[in-house]
C-alpha cells in the first residue's frame, strides 16, 4: 500500500500536524450513510444525525466525518486504476479555496467489490488499460448509482476508440441497460453552472496537443436515474490536465480544476 502513498509534495496541509496518506476501506470498517440518496446523506450530516456512533470503530479517528466531502478512487482489478496521484490534493484544495463544504484531505481508495461503496457520494475512477468488472462489483457500483451515488469515470487515454473507453463502455451497457448507452449532457445541465458557470466542459490541454484520438471533445456523457447524474463519463482526460502539485496552481493564468469544483458541489447537493 505504501506505493500509493503521495509524495509530501503532494499532500495538503496536515490538521494537528498529522502525517496524510491514501486511507484503504476495510469491509465493515466505514459505513456512513448506507442506503441513503446524496440528498439524504447530507441532510443528516448537516443535522447531526450521522456521526459518532456511525462509524464507532477503533480506526474512527482516522476516518471522515459524516458531513465531509470525500475523494474517493475506485480501485478495479482489471487496470492501472492508480493513475494521476496528485488529482485528489489538487481537487481538495480547490474545494477549500472555493467553497465552504468541509472536506477529508485525504484520499479514500475503496476497491470496486466492497459493500462499504455506499459509504461515499463521490467516486473517482480512471486509467488507460482494461475495465472489467465482476458480478459483484456490478451488482454494488449500480446499487451504488440507484442509492444516489455519483461515479465520475475519465479516460486517460483521451481516445474513443481506446480500450478503456470500449470496455468501460461495455460495462455500463451490462449494468444499466439501455441508460448504459450515456447520452451526452446538454450544455444547460446543472452540472455546468450548480458552481461555476460554463457553456461546455472545458478543454484539455491532451484534446489541443494531438494526445489520443486527437479530437475536441466538446460534451460529457452520463447516466442518468430520474434526472440525477449517476454516471459522469469523461474521453477529455481530465485527470491528466489535474495531476499536478496543488502548489504550483497559483502559476496558471486560469485554475483548470474548476470542472472538479463543480462536480463535487454537485455530487454533494443533487
Amino acid at each position: 500500500m505504501t506505493r500509493y502513498a503521495p509524495r509530501t509534495a503532494d499532500r495538503l496541509p496536515p490538521r494537528g500536524g498529522a502525517t496524510l496518506k491514501p486511507y484503504y476501506v476495510q469491509p465493515d470498517v466505514y459505513n456512513v450513510g448506507v442506503g441513503l440518496t446524496r440528498r439524504t446523506w447530507l441532510r443528516r450530516a448537516v443535522a447531526g444525525t450521522i456521526g459518532a456512533a456511525a462509524i464507532a470503530t477503533e480506526h474512527a479517528r482516522a476516518q471522515p466525518r459524516a458531513s465531509e466531502f470525500v475523494f474517493a478512487r475506485l480501485r478495479y482489478a482489471s487496470g492501472d486504476w492508480d493513475y494521476n496521484p496528485k488529482v485528489a490534493a489538487n481537487v481538495l484544495n480547490s474545494l477549500i479555496e472555493y467553497t465552504s463544504i468541509p472536506v477529508y484531505r485525504d484520499e479514500v481508495i475503496i476497491p470496486a467489490d466492497s459493500a462499504d461503496l455506499l459509504a461515499f457520494p463521490f467516486l473517482f475512477m480512471t486509467g488507460h488499460l482494461l475495465v472489467r468488472f465482476s458480478d459483484r462489483e456490478r451488482r454494488g457500483l449500480r446499487r451504488f448509482v440507484e442509492q444516489g451515488g455519483l461515479l465520475f469515470s475519465d479516460d486517460c487515454n483521451h481516445d474513443v476508440d481506446g480500450l478503456y473507453a470500449r470496455t468501460f463502455e461495455q460495462e455500463m451497457r451490462a449494468i444499466f441497460g439501455r441508460a448504459g448507452e450515456m447520452p451526452r449532457l446538454p450544455a444547460t445541465h446543472p452540472l455546468y453552472h450548480c458552481f461555476f458557470r460554463f457553456d461546455t466542459p472545458p478543454t484539455t490541454s491532451h484534446e489541443l496537443n494531438g494526445w489520443g484520438d486527437d479530437l475536441v471533445h466538446d460534451y460529457l456523457r452520463a447516466v442518468q436515474q430520474d434526472g440525477r447524474i449517476g454516471v459522469l463519463y469523461s474521453n477529455k482526460d481530465y485527470g491528466c490536465d489535474w495531476d499536478y502539485d496543488w502548489r504550483n496552481k497559483r502559476f496558471r493564468r486560469e485554475d483548470n480544476t474548476r470542472l472538479a469544483v463543480n462536480i463535487a458541489v454537485y455530487a454533494m447537493t443533487s
